[in-house]
């Protein structure tokens, strides 16, 4: 049994526990029961609970005493009786089942409904008749009061067979190229189908005439819910007389009052996948939802989550075991999964025992492969000396490998491997070395390369995780993404370069730093005595506005250094120039260089001339030019069209204001003598 608490609410899978390979004889199994305490100890709610490799359909008779379900291969059917706890029959088909249902209280009347056209009807003793319909059929529904059985399918008509008459009626004509599946209310009999196009169409059985049409596949696309594709009926289920639920291709339910056309409450289970079955559990107002992946339970007024089951394979059926906790589902797989939800409410009568156990066993893992065997490849085989057993008894092939018994293989591996004990006996010393040598004190290893900065991080770690109270951060040494930077020689700070001294001024003086921790570590014991002899502390010696005064200073000396090697590099290169290089001689040519160099002369004289001494001469305003030995060019500045219209608006404004404009000289006041005291009057 495996516990599940998805939501806070427990599930416990009764199908989970070790199970025995099925080419086993009976005479092995009665061993391994015999002498295995797990095996015996294992919950099998029902015995031979399972299909030979897939179950497709699960269902509960009337009376709750047999569970049918049909699965391949071959294709059969199987009824479990649960009084007795095991199966009371089984019988095969020709052709695989699509749906069926259960006519009566008990097993004794089943129509079976298969892929190849052919409906088969059962009695107690076996196969009662078989007829076939004109169409492939998806899904069936009996209307109890007229003894009528309608068939859908891959046709637009619904076709209706009498059992009381024995033979077929006219068809119900739909407006749907395809029906997915059918369903008729119990309390009023309403008819209803769903159509490959979306729709639900609603017949009344006793006048054989369409009583409504409801489009689901608009109401289906909603602001919370996500469709791709044309949104097809595939489940339906009614509650009540008013109530009916809606399961589409595309995920989602829709809750219907059959009185609206407008649906009142929209699920989406966020898949994507067909809704395969629709229950409702009338005990706890909730809805149970399942599709190929996932089994949903949702309340019914809100569509909150309650909680869900999420099997290991695929979901083709649901059965829910009325006004219990119990569900069982049809899967992809051998077993068919069966699971009880306390909360929703107690175990089944004929298992009461649930009831007790659920509330005392653990979750047990689901194993891998038999306890009692070991799986091997041909490889292991190989290595283990046992490739000359293949095609013996020894080993039974599954798969891409071979079961073989696990003492063998122990055996098998002790002669190949004499040596393993010994090295599993060294491994286990020198794990128990090594956690001794945790409590030693460790020496931090800096790289071989940025040493400086490797420490630099380390005293910063130690710092953060002092002040994060022990909290352990992760190291950049450690870090993948910077391995590099410690390993490989390319990334190397030059710290004599003059972009690492212009950006880190402070990195120079980190000797010094450490010199002076050092010294205050050893003077902690003369602390009293400096401060008597009025020596500042160290506290008050590392303020912020001293490191700030230190890092500005600095700053300033590594400028200045920086600057003063450019200088006498350039000069040493002058120096290395004229030595190595002969000097260059020039003729000239005509008297205009003299007089090139003549007016070169006067420029620059002019030049040391103030600003303003300059415009008044030359008039810069105008003229600019610029020379070169005996060449140069001198160039107006001219301004466009735009920018002296502009100039001379504003000329005009200028003019027109002084002409407009008046003297207010007369408003001046006469000027006091000096002397003169102002009184003021009474």
């Amino acid at each position: 049994m495996q516990v599940s608490n998805p939501n806070n609410v427990k599930i416990y899978n009764l199908s989970v526990g070790r199970s025995l390979p099925d080419w086993l004889s009976d005479r092995k199994r009665r061993q391994l029961l015999k002498n295995d305490v797990d095996l015996r100890r294992r919950i099998e709610l029902i015995q031979d609970f399972e299909m030979p490799v897939v179950s497709n359909c699960i269902q509960v008779s009337k009376d709750r005493q047999y569970i049918l379900s049909t699965g391949i291969y071959k294709p059969r059917v199987r009824c479990f009786d649960v009084n007795q706890l095991s199966m009371k029959f089984e019988r095969c088909f020709d052709s695989e089942v699509v749906k069926f249902h259960i006519l009566s209280e008990d097993y004794s009347k089943v129509v079976f409904l298969q892929q190849d056209r052919y409906v088969e009807f059962h009695a107690k003793y076996g196969r009662y008749y078989r007829l076939r319909i004109p169409k492939f059929g998806r899904d069936l529904a009996y209307h109890e009061p007229s003894c009528d059985l309608y068939f859908v399918g891959a046709s637009a008509e619904v076709y209706r067979f009498n059992l009381e008459q024995g033979r077929f009626l006219n068809s119900l004509v739909t407006d749907s190229g395809s029906l997915n599946v059918c369903e008729i209310n119990p309390v009023h009999n309403l008819f209803v189908t769903g159509t490959l196009e979306g729709r639900v169409e609603c017949w009344d059985p006793r006048m054989r005439n369409r009583v409504g049409i409801l489009d689901c596949a608009l109401s289906s696309v909603t602001d919370h819910t996500h469709v791709d594709g044309m949104p097809s009926i595939s489940a339906l289920k009614f509650r009540g007389s008013l109530n009916m639920a809606v399961g589409t291709t595309t995920g989602q339910i829709l809750l219907y009052d059959i009185r609206s056309d407008k649906p009142l409450l929209v699920k989406d289970h966020q898949y994507g996948l067909p809704i395969k079955s629709i229950e409702f559990h009338n005990s706890h107002n909730l809805v149970i939802s399942a599709d190929s992946k996932i089994v949903k339970l949702w309340d019914r007024d809100t569509g909150k989550a309650y909680t869900s089951i999420e099997p290991l394979c695929s979901i083709n059926d649901l059965c829910v075991l009325p006004d219990t906790g119990l569900l069982f589902l049809a899967t992809e797989s051998p077993k068919m999964q069966s699971y009880f939800i306390p909360s929703l409410g107690p175990a089944a009568r004929w298992c009461s025992f649930l009831d007790n156990l659920t509330e005392e066993l653990e979750e047990d893992p689901n194993p891998v492969v038999y306890d009692d065997y070991k799986f091997v490849t041909k490889k292991d085989l190989e290595n283990l000396g046992l490739k000359h057993l293949l095609g013996t008894n020894l080993l039974r092939a599954y798969m891409h490998g071979f079961f073989m018994d696990i003492r063998l293989y122990h055996k098998a591996k002790s002669i190949a491997e004499p040596f393993a004990y010994e090295d599993y006996k060294k491994k286990k010393i020198r794990e128990k070395i090594e956690a001794t040598r945790t409590n030693r004190v460790k020496v931090d290893k800096l790289p071989a390369v940025n040493k400086e900065l490797a420490q630099k991080i380390i005293e910063k770690e130690d710092n953060i995780d002092k002040k994060k109270k022990k909290k352990v951060l992760p190291s950049l040494l450690k870090d993948d993404r910077f391995a590099v930077m410690f390993k490989n020689p390319d990334f190397q700070v030059d710290l004599d370069s003059e972009e690492f001294r212009m950006l880190n001024p402070m990195v120079a003086r980190m000797e010094k730093q450490k010199e002076k921790k050092h010294q205050a570590m050893l003077d902690e014991k003369f602390d009293e005595i400096e401060e008597e002899e009025g020596r500042p502390s160290d506290e008050e010696s590392s303020s912020d506005e001293e490191e700030e005064r230190e890092w500005r200073e600095e700053m300033k000396r590594q400028h200045h250094l920086v600057k003063q090697e450019e200088r006498m590099k350039r000069k040493v290169d002058t120096m290395q120039g004229l030595t190595e290089s002969k000097p260059k001689f020039y003729e000239l040519k005509s008297g205009e260089d003299f007089k090139a160099i003549k007016e070169l002369t006067k420029k620059r004289k002019h030049i040391t001339k103030s600003f303003g001494e300059r415009i008044n001469k030359d008039s810069f305003k105008d003229n600019t030019g610029k020379f070169a030995g005996s060449k140069e060019m001198t160039f107006t500045l001219r301004k466009n069209e735009r920018e002296s219209a502009k100039d001379a608006a504003a000329r005009q404004h200028k003019d027109d204001r002084l002409k407009v404009g008046r003297s207010a000289k007369h408003l001046l006041k006469k000027e006091r003598k000096p002397g003169m005291v102002w009184r003021k009057r009474k």
